[in-house]
């Protein structure tokens, strides 16, 4: 009998839009979609980017100051992580036994305007196990997001394996896909949102894909990529006051979910646009040969030369130090702060 062993079994990209602004409609859309993505089989399930409850399209259509009744629409519709909202849906989880990666507006508890753009990642157990806040918001999106710290750049341990997770632009941050790749990840969870207001030459879907293959091959993992797509709903919300909004955002090729094995490929057929479920069957044993010939993470690598280093630290706005206390802003392990070419020498 073999020492490794490695899972099999089918995981489920949700291609779909929220109930935009109405957290509590989107929360019961997303519990739907898991009992859904579970009775197909699915083990692993992922969703888009802020999908609860919605992304901030106005930052695009509109000026900053025509924009900001929304923001704060969207303040008010975030969330607090741990909240009644997610426990819902990790209730959900737990009840159908499955991993879920969820996209969600979070708002700082300590500050009622601070807005993150964080994926939550749930097992099948029904607990968090993991909090990813976006650590770059991409261009327009810094009229809304405050940037992330890399406390939760890490690769969770999972019934179907070892999963890390970025949200869109982060992508194409080649150190922060090694970081994952470096401690372990076979599962990697990239969610989207669909952007038709990009350049008029950019390929959003093209753009999805290129990114979630070129991570695939490289690090040798399946990629699992979910895309949120733009309902008429959303676009008749700024068509009143911005009639050109429908035709900025009803732009085709702006959403692509699918699956991406070891060697790069799509597997199966993906959704483009459309809003829907792709499943695909996963054996992550296919992760092994690949790496004969490139492991970068490994022997395909110089240490000696590159080495990564990766800082944990959660920042907090406030540290309170107490009389006969040390600095707690200090890190207080290797844990925190380490060279993750160095890791596997630590262990």
């Amino acid at each position: 009998m073999p020492a490794l062993k490695l899972n099999t079994f089918k995981a489920a990209a949700v291609q779909a839009a929220p109930v935009f602004l109405n957290t509590d409609a989107t929360v019961d859309k997303a519990c739907a979609l898991i009992e859904e993505a579970a009775s197909e089989g699915a083990e692993l399930i992922a969703f888009p980017e802020v999908f609860i409850p919605g992304y901030p399209y106005w930052n695009w259509i509109m000026t900053p100051p025509q924009g900001s009744p929304w923001f704060e629409e969207l303040c008010k519709s975030a969330i607090e992580i741990p909240g009644p909202e997610i426990d819902k849906i990790a209730k959900t989880a737990a009840r159908h036994r499955v991993n879920v990666v969820i996209g969600a507006n979070e708002r700082s508890p300590t500050g009622i305007g601070t807005l993150y753009n964080t994926m939550v990642i749930i097992n099948d157990s029904g607990e968090i196990i993991g909090k990813h806040r976006k650590l770059v918001p991409t261009w327009a999106e810094k009229l809304t997001w405050a940037p992330g710290d890399g406390s939760q750049i890490k690769v969770h341990e999972t019934s179907v394996g070892p999963l890390g997770a970025l949200a869109c632009g982060e992508n194409t941050n080649t150190l922060a896909r090694f970081a994952l790749l470096a401690q372990g990840e076979l599962i990697h969870v990239a969610n989207y949102i669909s952007l038709p207001v990009a350049p008029a030459d950019y390929n959003m879907a093209e753009a999805i894909q290129l990114r979630s293959a070129a991570h695939s091959f490289e690090g040798k993992v399946f990629t699992a990529v979910s895309c949120s797509t733009i309902s008429q709903d959303i676009i008749d919300a700024f068509k009143e006051s911005h009639p050109e909004s429908e035709a900025l955002l009803s732009r085709k090729s702006s959403a692509f979910s699918g699956f991406i094995g070891p060697d790069g490929r799509v597997i199966g057929k993906p959704l483009i646009d459309v809003e829907g479920i792709v499943y695909a069957d996963i054996d992550l044993n296919k992760c092994i040969q690949p790496r004969q010939m490139h492991d970068i993470t490994g022997h395909y690598n110089r240490f000696d030369v590159f080495q990564l280093q990766l800082n944990q630290r959660a920042i907090q706005p406030l540290n309170i130090q107490h009389a006969g206390e040390s600095d707690s802003s200090q890190p207080d392990s290797e844990s925190t702060i380490f060279s993750l070419a160095q890791q596997e020498a630590n262990q």
